[in-house]
């Protein structure tokens, strides 16, 4: 076998490898773009064995008189610099008091902070963990917040500590939420200001439109971010204490997929999150990311022959998207490809259409994938000025890859400007 045919094989798998990465994202991006659904396709949700039962509910939900309500727990660690201001905010909330009920989760914060805390109506629990992470403060908050309440609810929210909603949050949220769905809301930028930030929170907008909005146009499942998420009280009470990674999000995602549970995704429903401001907070950020991603696509494969004869597309698909290669990567990754098939075409003579031509359609697909995927609102000169910070920012994530751990339990916190 000659140099050229080698060349050619290793080529074509690499590509076919990179094309699956491309068209996915290009796929989804499209998809964005369809007409929203006006109903939950419930058909294609196939939970693994027997047929599931319906959820518990505290009140039938005949009794039009019934009104929803929500425990809502955002969970604080070292996070002195913003979490008075979130709660002051979100008890601004114009949804009946007796309906709601905030629980901070304050973890390793100053005593200062929870003295503040303390005074405002609502509950505080001060864990002490030797290894902090959200999935523990959760598990812990679902064993000892009984205690300090006396209802039950109908639904849970999770925040971040640095999250921001509007005064009608609970009521919009409050008549779209029902039995048998989870729900991520929109979470978007509070902050731009610098363009690390404008970045960050660009690259949130594209995952909203790929993973979010695309999905349920096509009558898939959402992905769940994290924050702005919404289950059912009974149902996070039984499956949270099935968390063990840093990245509770993606394993809350596999559990409602196995269960053939549909997350819808609330668009008009805006969560402000800040967005990292510095290459050192980046670069924890999606080093926790991409430890998680690993993590979980290790979690899921074992599983997927069953969702594949239970017909379950939705668990197939979130084990695909632990397996996608990042799209920062993907930037940096194809244009080098790109020079390096076209200058190998001409030094060992092979045909440039099958070679190099190829890589280039690739490189296309994916910006044109990406720009589908930004917002309208977006499509700003002075946003797209701001790429002189992405180059930086795609070397960060190129590190990250060798220091990624799919054993590691530490949670990789990123702090906030006072």
């Amino acid at each position: 076998m000659n140099i050229q045919v080698i060349i050619t094989i290793i080529d074509v798998l690499l590509w076919l490898v990179i094309a699956a990465n491309v068209m996915y994202v290009l796929f989804f991006a499209l998809a964005s773009h369809l007409p929203k659904k006006t109903h939950l396709p419930s058909a294609i949700l196939r939970p693994f064995g027997s047929k599931r039962a319906e959820p518990e509910r505290r009140h039938q939900t005949s009794d039009i008189r019934h009104q929803t309500s929500f425990l809502v727990l955002i969970p604080a660690y070292h996070e002195d610099a913003v979490i008075i201001n979130t709660v002051k905010s979100f008890l601004q909330q114009d949804y009946p008091k007796d309906l709601y009920h905030l629980c901070v989760i304050s973890d390793h914060m100053d005593v200062s902070t929870n003295e503040k805390l303390a005074v405002l109506p609502i509950t505080l629990l001060q864990p002490t963990f030797e290894n902090s992470s959200k999935a523990k403060a959760l598990q812990y908050t679902v064993s000892n917040v009984r205690h300090q309440t006396s209802d039950i609810y109908d639904f849970v929210i999770i925040l971040d500590a640095d999250n921001i909603v509007a005064p009608d949050f609970l009521s919009r949220l409050s008549q779209i939420a029902h039995p048998g769905i989870a729900i991520q809301c929109h979470r978007t930028a509070k902050n731009a200001n610098n363009n690390i930030a404008a970045l960050d929170g660009l690259s949130e907008e594209i995952n909203n439109s790929i993973f979010r909005r695309g999905h349920n146009r096509i009558g898939m499942s959402s992905a769940l971010i994290g924050s702005g998420m919404c289950f059912e009280y009974n149902w996070f009470k039984s499956n949270v204490t099935k968390l063990n990674t840093v990245v509770e999000d993606r394993e809350l995602e596999a559990l409602l997929m196995m269960q053939g549970i549909y997350i819808h995704y609330a668009e008009n429903i805006h969560v402000l999150d800040e967005k990292v401001s510095d290459n050192d907070n980046f670069q924890r950020q999606r080093l926790r990311w991409m430890t998680g991603q690993v993590q979980a696509l290790f979690q899921m494969l074992p599983d997927v022959p069953k969702a594949i004869i239970a017909r379950n597309i939705n668990y197939i698909d979130k084990t695909i998207q632990q397996a996608l290669i990042p799209r920062s990567i993907l930037l940096a990754l194809i244009p080098l490809l790109c020079v390096i098939a076209t200058t190998s075409s001409y030094i060992f003579h092979l045909p440039s259409s099958i070679f190099h031509l190829k890589w280039w359609f690739l490189f296309i697909s994916l910006c044109i994938a990406l720009f589908l995927a930004i917002p309208k609102r977006m499509h700003r000169k002075t946003l797209f000025s701001k790429l002189i910070a992405l180059p930086a920012l795609v070397w960060k994530m190129l590190l990250n890859i060798i220091k990624i751990n799919h054993k590691n339990k530490k949670f990789i916190h990123t702090t906030h400007d006072k």
